[in-house]
């Protein structure tokens, strides 16, 4: 058993293997970081989600965008990183950086929460404790880091664990009876897509969406085991080419297709990294010249952190059991857990604030922004987040103990709308970990 255990250690986390896939990585995903950030930027979107909104959703009670130009400077710093993340230049100050900054501004506010901008704080993350710049980097060339050809295949299997784990539970995710059993919501998506040039005529055919949503869930769970292995790799690459290609076409989710078809190039064998990193090497002379130097190895106390950090990323997907009712209904413990365009949901919401004879109907839009007023009428904790905002914002009106209760309909996967909030509760009465009392039942 010690054997097998040795060999099982020795083939997953210490053998010694090429470093040119990490350096592939960390170049494509650098310049994907680059080129997100700078999309950012010129869409409008650090003015439309941190500087115009009057109010937010923070993950983490107090966090605030900075004033002024503030929010404007971070994403600068974040482009910076990301140039010197590709360069491997200040490698771990970049790394980190761009981490803190991004993470920080996706703690912002809950209206903006995507699932691939989760991927990118947990691969930013691990990234800071790999050895992503000992090789072809202006560290290296500035000889302030012992440049390395080889590293032990943790660093590797890392990254593609990580990516692994964002498949594996999407798929996982998929195994309900909405999306298996009524091709819900696809059957309504793809059926908007039917002006689609060359293919939007198999959009006009049921069957389509149950084709989609079933191979959807084939793909995500096995997509990570057949990219593993060398035999089944090409014809995975092309998969996960075809599917994030077409989701692209189909769908409006940013960047993350191509985040994704850029990170699987992880898998690739070691002979096509070292192809392109010499093929830069023509490029950028010198840059990858290199004796081997001396490594310290993964330290067992590295081992074990990576370890509790997986235990962690697999255990927080199933934190919704936690809470009763439907997940897809209430959210609750639906963010973090890879659930990933899983439902069409939407509803409205009208907050009335009362004290004695003094009444007033909130019109959201006196507060929120389009965006931020579409995402809270649907989750339960930003609806208490604004309750509580109005109750501070209508005692400083002169209401003394305002009592705040809702009129909400929310509809699901095309559903005729139903009562989301319990309109008999004042929300200033319900405690942060009350949250599933003032839903009411879907069914």
């Amino acid at each position: 058993m010690t054997s097998r255990w040795h060999n099982i250690t020795q083939q997953l986390i210490f053998r010694k293997v090429p470093i040119f896939p990490l350096i592939t990585f960390r170049i494509l995903f650098g310049i994907l970081l680059l080129i997100s950030t700078i999309r950012f930027w010129a869409k409008g979107w650090i003015y439309s989600q941190y500087v115009e909104p009057k109010i937010f959703f923070p993950f983490i009670e107090g966090i605030q965008p900075l004033a002024g130009i503030g929010m404007y400077v971070v994403f600068g710093l974040m482009i910076l990183a990301s140039i010197l993340i590709i360069l491997g230049l200040y490698y771990r100050i970049s790394i980190f950086s761009f981490f803190l900054l991004f993470t920080y501004v996706e703690l912002l506010d809950k209206t903006n929460y995507l699932n691939h901008y989760y991927f990118v704080s947990l691969c930013t993350f691990l990234m800071i404790w790999l050895p992503a710049h000992r090789y072809f980097s202006l560290d290296v060339w500035r000889k302030s880091v012992t440049p390395l050809k080889e590293i032990e295949v943790a660093f590797i299997n890392i990254i593609k664990l990580q990516l692994g784990i964002v498949y594996f539970f999407a798929g996982i995710a998929k195994i309900n009876y909405d999306w298996l059993i009524n091709a819900q919501p696809l059957k309504m998506w793809l059926s908007a897509n039917v002006h689609q040039p060359a293919i939007g005529w198999i959009f006009r055919y049921k069957i389509t969406a149950y084709i989609f949503s079933w191979f959807g869930m084939l793909f995500d769970t096995t997509i990570p085991f057949f990219l593993s292995f060398r035999k089944t790799l090409p014809i995975a690459y092309a998969a996960v080419i075809g599917f994030h290609l077409m989701t692209a076409l189909l769908f409006p989710i940013g960047v993350f297709p191509w985040m994704m078809i850029v990170a699987t190039t992880i898998f690739f064998p070691d002979h096509i990294h070292q192809k392109f990193i010499k093929t830069l090497s023509s490029v950028f002379p010198g840059s990858s010249e290199t004796k081997p130097g001396v490594y310290g190895g993964l330290q067992k106390a590295g081992v074990y952190a990576f370890v509790f950090f997986f235990m962690l990323q697999i255990a927080i997907p199933f934190r919704y059991l936690a809470y009763p009712g439907n997940l897809f209904w209430n959210e609750l413990g639906y963010r973090f857990s890879w659930r990933v365009m899983l439902m069409e949901k939407a509803g409205h919401i009208t907050f009335f604030v009362e004290d004695g004879d003094k009444k007033h109907m909130v019109a959201n839009y006196d507060y929120l922004t389009p965006q931020q007023e579409k995402m809270m009428a649907t989750q339960p904790d930003m609806i208490m987040q604004f309750a509580r905002f109005l109750e501070e914002e209508f005692k400083q009106k002169g209401f003394e103990n305002p009592k705040i209760t809702t009129q909400s309909r929310v509809t699901l996967n095309g559903r005729s709308g139903k009562t989301f909030i319990d309109p008999t509760i004042d929300l200033t009465k319900v405690e942060k970990n009350q949250l599933s009392s003032i839903v009411l039942p879907h069914e």
